[in-house]
């Protein structure tokens, strides 16, 4: 109990700039409080090692309580989302098109992409996409052939799938590419435009937007040094996924460090930094209002954004062991959690049980790579702070701990 007091005391103390609201709060939640102290001790441990800076912010029934910047970054830096992108970005548009009965998730695909049409084309659905069990190619460099938008989805179009339609799950960024061009289709808007207009603006968000150096942003979190990761990928056919063309036949990698465009290829070269899977741009703050969008039921100041039918369906429980668009956390054991991850090292968590939230942002690419040319590996410091958190805002909350 001493050791609950003593970090309750610790936390009251740091935020106390903050208010009076989150002190009371965090003396209320003891457990919550030590959580919160030991991820904090675990993030500093690895500033150095495994990322220069990072952002950790927890959110507690519809309150930020925690929002602190480790190393060479701020609060309000703003960070490359990479896949987290899928989420914040592309899935947010999807359940709003659904809930306005402008998208059915069980009809073709070629509904709204006329010319996605084939014996194998022809069955895919919005369901498939993003559940990741359209059979897509999970990754290939497209920019080796396409240098927009529309080179890029007549290049996903044409590839032969590399699986069945519905055989199973495989994780695939051409599959919410395909999303971002069914969102632009419907609604006649390009998926930056369309997701700022509807959601972010609305919100009152700010530094949540693709290409945000063309919106006047200046504080970015550096990235990967060029492209050199994905140029292994295309030359070594061991690493990663194999390139079946002429890795010499393109050469416009970046050689320089990525600050504030989106280091992503084929979200970069082929895209304009606008793609379904990758470009979105935010800062932790920002990001936790999009969560709490989702844990109200799809509300936020009193304006609905969705509805609660529509994302009780998108975190629906599937056959894949998932859900739509969103990830299931299964090593964290509550069927109530969805989370994201992102390639820069973003990470994203929501728990609709305990109306709470964790966002770790973090430039694990501004290291390098390793002797055998991998990022650093942060998914077990990932789970073991969001598990910390959850578990601990389940004790606060008086509930059995059985999930």
């Amino acid at each position: 109990m001493r050791t609950l007091a003593v970090a309750a005391c610790v936390l009251a103390t740091a935020c106390a700039s903050a208010g009076s609201t989150i002190q009371e709060r965090l003396e209320s939640a003891p457990h919550l409080a030590e959580a919160i102290v030991f991820a904090d001790s675990a993030i500093e441990a690895s500033i150095g090692k495994l990322m220069p800076g990072a952002v950790f912010v927890v959110t507690k029934d519809g309150e930020i309580v925690h929002n602190r910047a480790f190393g060479s970054v701020k609060t309000s830096t703003v960070f490359d989302l990479a896949s987290v992108t899928k989420v914040m970005a592309t899935t947010f548009a999807m359940m709003m098109l659904v809930d306005q009965g402008k998208v059915d998730l069980d009809a073709p695909v070629y509904t709204y992409l006329h010319d996605f049409r084939g014996p194998h084309l022809d069955s895919i659905t919005p369901r498939h996409l993003l559940q990741h069990s359209a059979g897509l190619v999970q990754w290939q460099p497209l920019y080796y052939q396409a240098k927009n938008t529309q080179e890029t989805y007549a290049a996903i179009r044409d590839m032969p799938l590399q699986w069945g339609v519905g055989e199973g799950r495989h994780y695939s960024d051409f599959s919410f590419m395909l999303l971002g061009d069914i969102v632009e289709k419907v609604t006649g808007k390009r998926l930056d435009v369309f997701i700022d207009s509807a959601l972010y603006k609305p919100l009152g968000l700010t530094k949540t937007t693709f290409n945000p150096r063309k919106k006047g942003l200046k504080e970015f979190a550096p990235t990967e040094l060029g492209n050199g990761y994905e140029k292994h990928m295309v030359y070594d056919s061991t690493f990663g996924y194999r390139y079946r063309g002429d890795p010499t036949s393109w050469n416009g990698w970046r050689n320089y460090q990525t600050v504030g465009e989106v280091n992503d290829g084929n979200s970069f070269y082929a895209n304009g930094g606008v793609a379904g899977h990758a470009g979105l741009f935010s800062t932790g703050a920002e990001l936790s209002v999009l969560l709490q969008v989702l844990l109200n039921g799809g509300t936020y100041d009193g304006r609905t954004y969705v509805s609660q039918k529509t994302i009780d369906r998108f975190l629906a429980y599937d056959k894949y062991k998932n859900f739509l668009g969103w990830q299931y956390p299964a090593q964290l054991r509550n069927p109530m959690a969805f989370s994201h991850t992102g390639f820069t090292g973003t990470y994203v968590l929501g728990d609709r049980l305990d109306r709470l939230s964790v966002v770790l942002l973090t430039n694990k690419q501004a290291l390098g790579t390793n002797e055998k040319g991998f990022f650093p590996d942060l998914a077990p410091l990932q789970l073991a702070i969001a598990g910390a958190i959850m578990n601990a805002a389940h004790l606060d909350g008086g509930r059995s701990d059985s999930r």
